[in-house]
């Protein structure tokens, strides 16, 4: 597939905007990160780097505009043991995507995609799906999880980690797509096994890691990190070309009880 420029909604006109619309298409991408320490070699924007670089490669790909990502997540479990952490409450975050979801419904842009770069997202990011569904009767809706678009994916993220953090694969995509966020005199005394399997309770950070890593970061290589990327961006393309088309299996409404 042709790859082309990415349609970024911050850089578009209102009148752009609304041609888009006009042409058919109505759907958005919605890059989901956090700004979280990431051990002492890669910078605390890296979750909000890898999901803004995947949709903006997908849309170059399908032509799927990319809305401003949201670069402040649910970190609460990183504690406040390593500087530069910075998080929303859960309810924040949830409201925020919805909030989101309502204004670009209103231009009518009813599918969306959130593309979710940080784990501790992942509930209220599911919290704020279930709560547009209830709102807006059209809405068609899918939050991916980078590490899980795919199960090849998912086997390169959990390969050195179940509770994976700062790890070989979020290493090696930094050093291939954005190296400046990389330390790479760091990354071979980074290294901090996860200790979580055998636990009964969930952990925050601080009580599972040295050093705010899970993971061997040592193992990361630049090219490991081109063949994941490019990974990602084939498997969520194919996912997003999907539902561009898709409609409900059946057609009832939401707010109608069964007569």
């Amino acid at each position: 597939m042709a790859e082309t420029i990415a349609v970024r909604w911050e850089v578009l006109t209102w009148e752009e905007i609304d041609a888009l619309r006009r042409s058919g298409s109505e759907m958005c991408l919605l890059p989901v990160g956090a700004t979280e320490q990431h051990g002492p070699h890669l910078g605390v924007g890296m979750d909000s780097v890898s999901a803004d670089m995947l949709c903006e490669s997908v849309s170059a790909r399908t032509g799927v505009p990319v809305l401003p990502a949201l670069r402040y997540g649910c970190s609460l479990g990183h504690s406040r043991r390593w500087p530069g952490t910075i998080a929303l409450q859960p309810n924040t975050l949830a409201e925020t995507v919805v909030q989101i979801y309502d204004w670009i419904h209103g231009f009518g842009f009813r599918r969306l995609f959130i593309i979710n770069g940080h784990v501790g997202n992942t509930a209220p990011l599911r919290c704020a799906l279930e709560i547009i569904r209830s709102r807006f009767d059209d809405a068609q809706i899918r939050l991916c999880n980078v590490a899980e678009i795919s199960p090849r994916v998912r086997t390169e993220f959990f390969a050195d980690a179940e509770d994976w953090h700062a790890n070989a694969a979020e290493t090696s995509l930094m050093l291939a797509t954005a190296p400046d966020m990389v330390r790479a005199d760091k990354i071979a005394s980074a290294d901090d096994a996860d200790r979580t399997g055998p636990l009964v309770f969930t952990h925050p950070v601080n009580r599972t890691s040295q050093n705010g890593v899970t993971g061997f970061p040592s193992r990361a290589t630049r090219g490991q990190g081109e063949i994941l990327f490019r990974m990602m961006v084939e498997d969520l393309t194919a996912l997003v070309l999907r539902g561009a088309q898709e409609q409900p299996p059946l057609n009832y409404s939401y707010f109608t009880p069964v007569k």
